[in-house]
């Protein structure tokens, strides 16, 4: 359906997106998962024809999107990641004019723009203007406006960023009854990790313009199967202990997370004892251990070094 090959944008010296292959099913909903700064808005204007790649190649449907962008342009529709609306007009007034921007007229304009408010729910208070209402409200225009001419595929560029957790859960719930329902291709990109899990059939993992790893939540995490997770709640922070922790040969990783110290060793090793003396050594009391199977999280943090939000 759509598919980029070695798709590449480089801003004077900066190398924003950087052969990028990425391919899209007919109702799948795929997920581009990285941090902020790792080029999934730039490589998402390109997609959507907004911004011309330095090089490389975009295809929708066998058809070459970047000589001729009116091929996908009306079977598209893009959630940008900063609100694109009117906040001096009411909700109805920016749906309509975006809808008479989509060439609707007429009653099917004014039923489309019925819909969509429907569905965003927020069709009660369409009069209000968009200038009072919350960022997640605000959020939830943004995709109806995306949405008006019933398009073939949805992107959506972190379209929760900021928002209440109560507006966060409609928009994640209201994209998963688009794709299971109304069978709408979907991109989603996003920072965080569970939106990503919960929605996707794939993923991309991006970094620094690159796309690093791909597959199925089953297959990225297969990624570190010979490898678990220990997770250590500390006292107080130890610098020594965490050094100490790094310099043992079947310790692959050592991060900091809130509460003290997670590693990621190899499976079947007598690690916590070697943990502990080490600990009594450095005079660390640990409150709490928690063995976990590897997460998404984790192979993010195995194949870039840091976590997704740093």
């Amino acid at each position: 359906m759509l598919e980029t090959e070695s798709l590449r944008k480089v801003f004077k010296k900066q190398v924003a997106v950087d052969d990028v292959n990425l391919y899209l099913k007919q109702g799948e909903s795929v997920g581009l998962l990285g941090p902020n700064g790792a080029g999934k808005s730039t490589f998402i204007s390109m997609i959507a024809t907004l911004t011309k790649p330095s090089s490389g190649m975009v295809t929708w449907n066998g058809q070459d999107v970047i000589k001729n962008p009116n091929i996908i342009r009306p079977t598209l529709g893009v959630v940008p990641q900063e609100i694109a609306l009117y906040k001096e007009l009411s909700a109805y007034e920016n749906v309509k004019f975006f809808g008479r921007i989509y060439r609707l007229k007429g009653k099917e304009l004014e039923s489309r723009v019925q819909e969509v408010l429907e569905l965003v729910g927020l069709k009660d208070r369409q009069k209000e203007l968009v200038k009072n209402y919350s960022g997640g409200m605000q959020r939830r225009i943004n995709i109806a406006v995306a949405l008006l001419h019933d398009p073939e595929i949805i992107i959506m560029d972190e379209p929760t960023v900021g928002i209440d957790p109560q507006s966060r859960h409609y928009i994640l719930e209201m994209v998963k009854r688009l794709n299971e329902e109304k069978a709408m291709t979907v991109l989603y990109t996003s920072h965080y990790m569970e939106e990503v899990e919960r929605l996707c059939d794939r993923i991309y993992i991006m970094d620094h313009g690159k796309v690093i790893a791909t597959g199925t939540k089953e297959e990225l995490t297969s990624i570190l199967s010979s490898e678990e997770t220990i997770q250590l709640e500390l006292d107080q922070p130890s610098k020594p202990f965490e050094e100490a922790l790094k310099e043992q040969s079947d310790v692959l990783k050592v991060t900091e997370w809130e509460k003290g110290i997670k590693l990621i060793v190899a499976k079947n090793t007598r690690r916590l004892a070697g943990i502990f003396q080490l600990a009594e050594h450095h005079q660390v009391s640990i409150n709490s251990v928690d063995i976990q199977v590897p997460t998404l999280e984790d192979v993010f943090l195995h194949l870039t070094g840091r976590r997704l939000r740093d």
